[in-house]
């Protein structure tokens, strides 16, 4: 019989009210809470400390305090990730992030999910499926990315977006629920914001 912590890795549906699951989510929070407390000059404290608890990470990347995850050893960071405060994973199952990505504030993703129905959801049944971000990606603050998301290189998501289906590379993409906008072109190079030019 498989364990629970099998059944999520799996995207199975499992109960997270085993043992192995609840300590392993304990040492993830004691971890972040070291690392929140920190004093704001000591950088590489903090990375050390989510170079330990995450699965992988670039060489740099830097995610600002607060953040908090469910686990750690599943999110996969590529180099120069950025995250600003307030950022949640919760990696149940795996989260891989490209290069090059930046979050806004409030980001947050969820491999979490749960049964519509009651009964089940009641008896503690949950979930959880993969999230993959591209290369070059920009999430905008206060966006929610939703289990089993994925989202294309070099994608524009603004701010306030909720992804309830997987977004295509190269493009710009908004709104609850988030859809596409337009695509990027080479003219968009020539603006930082709409069409005021650098």
């Amino acid at each position: 019989m498989k364990s629970s912590k099998e059944l999520m890795l799996a995207s199975d549906p499992y109960r997270a009210m085993g043992n192995e699951l609840f300590l392993e989510r304990q040492h993830a929070k004691t971890e972040l809470h070291a690392y929140n407390c920190l004093a704001p000059a000591k950088v590489r404290e903090r990375n050390q400390i989510l170079k330990k608890l995450l699965g992988s990470t670039g060489s740099r990347f830097f995610i600002e305090p607060p953040f908090h995850c469910d686990y750690g050893y599943n999110i996969q960071l590529g180099e120069n990730f950025y995250a600003n405060y307030n950022c949640t994973i919760l990696d149940g199952a795996k989260v891989s992030i490209g290069d090059n990505v930046m979050f806004g504030p409030n980001v947050n993703l969820y491999t979490a999910g749960h049964p519509i129905h009651f009964e089940p959801r009641n008896e503690g049944w949950e979930y959880a499926l993969p999230i993959i971000i591209g290369a070059n990606v920009w999430v905008g603050g206060n966006t929610v990315i939703n289990p089993g998301i994925t989202i294309g290189e070099n994608t524009v998501i603004g701010s306030g977006s909720v992804i309830t289906k997987d977004i295509p590379a190269n493009v710009i993409a908004v709104g609850n629920p988030c859809r596409v906008l337009r695509p990027i072109t080479d003219e968009d190079k020539k603006y930082y914001y709409k069409n005021r030019p650098f």
